[in-house]
């Protein structure tokens, strides 16, 4: 059976649970143990699936087509486990369950109350799969004190009442340094764990987030006060790379107080070999490239997280530092001519969104790219922006677009080359149109195969003409326009396995201009970068060459 590691946070929120969490399970893995890690989120969506990219940044899609918080990417990146839908949970999705329950009559006419009913199927979330690795972390979100937070407190804190021995409790907090007093300051961390004991849970190791090292003394002052051992005070520091955090931690002994509070005391010690071959490349690289991210949401950071991730691994295994510019498309629609915004860039990366705003910008990155030679690399929206650049200016379609479009405008301004499935069938899993409403309809979420062209640019990429790719998306490039659109040069080179639906385009005689309908950043690590955006690095590389 697992041992479970729950994860909370105090004072303020993003300090890097998360990234915390992320780490701690790369050394249990280091040392030779299973992991699994999970989040329970408070907000009453029952997924951040509807939420804006600006304020929850990006949606994270696992393999069986859970939309996800971010943190999982996170948890996927340093662990290598594929995230699964049971990793990831919100009071809303709990509460929703609680009331099916109850309307089916399954509590027998019970009065349904927080306890014990809410507090048990966040127990009954917990447990899922615990006979499957040796240690289960839990992530929490949100800070402790948080009025919606309070029944996922008490559901672990009685959680590691039925299992004793079973579960330890680390707790996240900030350790301000006050300039005009010159001194880091205890008092934010006692409070926030006088909070956490006031409902039941006792931190048995603090997470000390600071921007600067914490000396002794003040070590031993929030051991004292928050009865914890000395060794179980970690510092949390600023890093330069948030991919040096496994080492930092270990370093500070992280492992080694997790291992101690489960009093396991014949742990293998750890490989981590791979983290420093990782930190290696980031810290000395041989050259480096700029890279013009064109995006919807480009000024928050987070709404692209996975992509910004998953062009530091190409870069790492390039051996180059990628210096990204984020640059917002609605620009381009103010202002066609891109070359003053686009030149000096090394390629040119337009990632995924949704409705029109920014998407004519888009359409002007693509353009700027395929005819300056520029490496061009879209993404979801990005690749059908460049399938309607083409169509506009390559097979003269001039009134070009998307179905998403003329449903915003309520008329019909384009001829749709990209359009909304009515019905489509892939193994077990169907993808059917709403009806009446226009602008609902289903996604198709999760992991889709695809038949990659022999001989295609994206085939040698990937080593294989049979790939499986994550999606998040309503609308698809339409097969019927495959014909003009090849005969200009812009070639369809992968396809669904029923030859319906367009999932990769490329410009054979173009440095590299690639345009997919899945979302490869979602599997991309530091330790094994994903090949289309490890080839995309290199591309931008030799480009910078020509300079």
């Amino acid at each position: 059976m697992a041992r479970f590691i729950f994860i909370t946070g105090g004072v303020v929120s993003s300090l890097g649970k998360g990234l915390a969490s992320a780490s701690l399970g790369a050394l249990l893995q280091a040392r030779g143990y299973s992991v699994r890690l999970r989040k329970l989120d408070p907000y009453l969506n029952v997924d951040p699936g509807t939420m804006s990219p600006f304020e929850h940044g990006e949606v994270f899609v696992t393999d069986d087509g859970a939309e996800t918080d971010l943190d999982l990417g996170h948890y996927e990146r340093f662990t290598g486990v594929a995230a699964r839908s049971t990793d990831s949970v919100s009071s809303g999705r709990i509460y929703s369950t609680v009331l099916e329950k109850e309307r089916r009559g399954d509590y027998l006419g019970k009065t349904i109350q927080v306890i014990p009913h809410v507090t048990n199927e966040i127990k009954d979330f917990i447990k899922i799969g615990e006979d499957e690795v040796d240690f289960m972390l839990c992530e929490i979100g949100g800070t402790v004190g948080d009025i919606e937070a309070l029944p996922f407190f008490e559901a672990i804190r009685q959680f590691s009442q039925d299992r004793r021995g079973e579960c330890i409790f680390m707790h996240l907090t900030l350790v301000p340094y006050i300039a005009a007093a010159g001194e880091l300051k205890t008092k934010p961390t006692q409070h926030s764990v006088k909070e956490l004991r006031s409902i039941g849970i006792a931190p048995d190791i603090l997470m000390c987030r600071a921007e600067r090292p914490i000396p002794e003394k003040e070590r031993e002052k929030l051991a004292l006060f928050c009865n914890v051992r000395p060794d179980a005070v970690i510092p949390a520091l600023d890093l330069n790379s948030i991919y040096e955090a496994p080492l930092a931690y270990h370093r500070e002994g992280m492992d080694r107080a997790v291992l101690e509070a489960f009093n396991i005391k014949d742990a293998p010690a750890p490989d981590l070999t791979k983290w420093h071959d990782v930190m290696a490349a980031i810290t000395q690289p041989e050259g480096e490239v700029k890279i013009a991210i064109v995006g919807k949401y480009t000024q928050l950071g987070d709404a692209y997280k996975s992509i910004a991730e998953a062009l530091t691994h190409g870069g790492i295994h390039n051996r180059v530092k990628v210096k990204a510019e984020w640059i917002d498309s609605e620009i381009f629609e103010t202002d066609e001519d891109v070359t003053p915004y686009l030149e000096g860039f090394n390629a040119i990366l337009v990632p995924g969104g949704f409705g029109e705003r920014g998407t004519e910008g888009m359409i002007n990155a693509a353009n700027y790219a395929r005819t300056h030679d520029v490496p061009y690399f879209g993404i979801c929206l990005g690749m059908q922006m460049a399938v309607t650049e083409a169509a506009r200016n390559l097979a003269g379609i001039k009134d070009a677009g998307s179905e998403e479009f003329d449903h915003e405008a309520g008329g019909k301004r384009f001829t749709p080359i990209v359009y909304h499935l009515k019905e489509w069938v892939e193994g077990n899993r169907t993808i059917q149109r709403a009806t009446g409403d226009d602008k609902g309809g289903t996604m198709r979420l999760g992991a889709y195969n695809a038949v990659l062209a022999e001989g295609s640019r994206i085939a040698e990429i990937y080593g294989t003409t049979a790939i499986s790719e994550r999606h998040r998306h309503r609308y698809e490039v339409d097969m019927s326009y495959r014909a003009p659109l090849e005969e200009k040069g812009l070639i369809f080179a992968g396809i669904s396995p029923d030859g319906r639906l367009p999932e990769t385009v490329e410009i054979r005689d173009h440095p590299w201009y690639i345009g997919v309908q899945f979302h490869p950043e979602l599997k991309s690590k530091p330790f094994e970068p994903h090949p289309l955006f490890a080839d995309f690095i290199r591309a931008a590389l030799d480009q910078s060459r020509l300079v």
